[in-house]
């Protein structure tokens, strides 16, 4: 069966993927990174999508930054750079298959994780300005591998206006001010 061609808050899931402490500072436009992702989290908050976080090697990397850690519901420490291996698929929460990605490094830990749920046949999309290495080449490889292995590149505000889809919906004028 198709993947449905729009992304649905009441099928989504948000996985926000090692925004630690000690990795964030050598990450490439790491602050721009941080706060598309910190957007999105808010706009799923509103929307109660649920949101996952990932920790890579805590005891060497440090813990996700404080402001991320507020929003994940489930936050899984993890020594292999796919997620999955360390039992992501495991807390997903039922009947929401559409996952969206944001977080460090693209081309080792978010393209594994991402490239291991594509495996397993979920909808995965990237948050392209939500994601970041410490190497710009890096980066636009692992997205040129991630579209070609069937991931949609997306950006945070088309994702948030997506989630939305009218002005109708009751957090509206809420999540326009977040994005302006």
């Amino acid at each position: 069966m198709p993947k449905p061609l729009q992304i649905n808050p009441k099928n989504s899931t948000l996985i926000m993927i090692d925004f630690q402490g000690r990795l964030m500072p050598a990450i490439e436009h790491g602050e721009s990174v941080l706060k598309r992702s910190l957007l999105l989290a808010q706009v799923a908050k509103l929307l109660e999508v649920p949101i996952i976080g990932t920790e890579q090697s805590p005891q060497s990397l440090g813990n996700n930054l404080e402001s991320i850690q507020k929003f994940c519901t489930v936050t899984i420490s993890k020594e292999h750079f796919n997620a999955c291996s360390d039992g992501l698929v495991e807390v997903l929460p039922t009947g929401r298959n559409q996952l969206v990605l944001v977080g460090c490094e693209t081309h080792v830990c978010l393209m594994q994780t991402a490239l291991g749920l594509l495996d397993r046949e979920f909808d995965v999309a990237i948050v392209v300005d939500g994601v970041g290495s410490r190497r710009a080449l890096d980066k636009e490889l692992a997205l040129q591998r991630l579209q070609s292995s069937g991931a949609r590149l997306i950006s945070s505000e088309m994702l948030a206006f997506e989630w939305l889809a009218s002005t109708h919906n009751p957090h509206f004028k809420e999540i326009l001010q977040l994005v302006k």
